[in-house]
């Protein structure tokens, strides 16, 4: 496949039922990289405290990017509010992933980028985490609803992919005003620090713009919208969008090979 410098990924969720991992070991497959950023809720402990599920596919992504990074490709993950656990371990390694607070990211073209899960920039996840837990379950409740939408639109024979979550925050303002907000706010950092741009996740809202001469970038999820961010080898940023790929994984990849991580049932989770 065609070697793209960076892929930027961010909430994937492992642990949780709506997590994609399927699709996600496809565009895996699709897009080897001289850098894998992971940033932040790739596992979501929050979710695994009501109840866990952890599939064949999501064990495969962890071998998967273990591999990655045993063979060259360098691997950090910049943990978020559902995995912040791992906060404790920033400046270590595990199996060749290296854990970072943040970080700072030069582009082949010369444009440095701020590099962070984003939930610092969130005053309600930051000062009222009993609303943030809210906000996961009714989000939670959403997406497991939009599995059996996704379902049923399939028997009908209706094409193309559309997300109830997306659609709410779409409609809703007050969810509406909090993207914005945050936005305002994680960009407001990145000029006062001299950067050119942020890449984050956190609120499930890919998106690649300029605002006021800098670049705001969002890698988006991987249990509603199916998005990523990659670096072409000139610097050029693309987002990704992989929910009009259909997951296509057949498991005999020789990464199986290695001890499965584990095993359970039930539940999801979010932002």
């Amino acid at each position: 496949m065609p070697r793209v410098r960076t892929v930027f990924l961010s909430d994937i969720h492992l642990g949780t039922r709506a997590c994609q991992a399927d699709r996600l070991l496809d565009f895996l497959r699709e897009h080897p990289a001289d850098n894998l950023f992971l940033l932040g809720d790739i596992v979501d402990f929050w979710a695994m405290k009501r109840s866990i599920h952890w599939s064949r596919a999501q064990n495969t992504v962890v071998q998967k990017l273990l591999r990655r990074a045993r063979h060259g490709e360098r691997i950090m993950f910049i943990p978020g509010n559902h995995d912040e656990a791992l906060r404790n371990y920033c400046g270590t390694s595990f199996g060749d992933i290296r854990v970072e607070r943040e970080w700072v990211h030069e582009m082949a073209d010369g444009k440095r980028f701020l590099l962070v899960h984003g939930d610092e920039y969130d005053q309600v996840t930051r000062h009222h985490r009993w609303v943030a837990v809210l906000g996961d379950v009714s989000y939670n409740l959403l997406v497991r609803i939009n599995i059996w939408l996704s379902w049923m639109r399939r028997q009908l024979g209706v094409s193309g992919y559309w997300s109830l979550a997306g659609y709410a925050k779409r409609k809703i303002k007050t969810a509406l005003q909090f993207i914005f907000d945050f936005e305002e706010s994680v960009m407001h950092d990145a000029r006062a620090r001299g950067l050119d741009g942020v890449i984050c996740g956190h609120i499930h809202w890919a998106a690649i713009r300029d605002m006021n001469g800098l670049t705001y970038v969002n890698c988006g999820d991987w249990v509603d919208s199916c998005t990523g961010i990659v670096e072409h080898l000139d610097g050029r940023l693309e987002l990704v969008n992989w929910t009009a790929s259909a997951a296509s994984l057949e498991y005999n990849d020789s990464d199986e090979a290695e001890a499965p991580i584990g095993d359970g049932k039930a539940l999801a989770g979010e932002m």
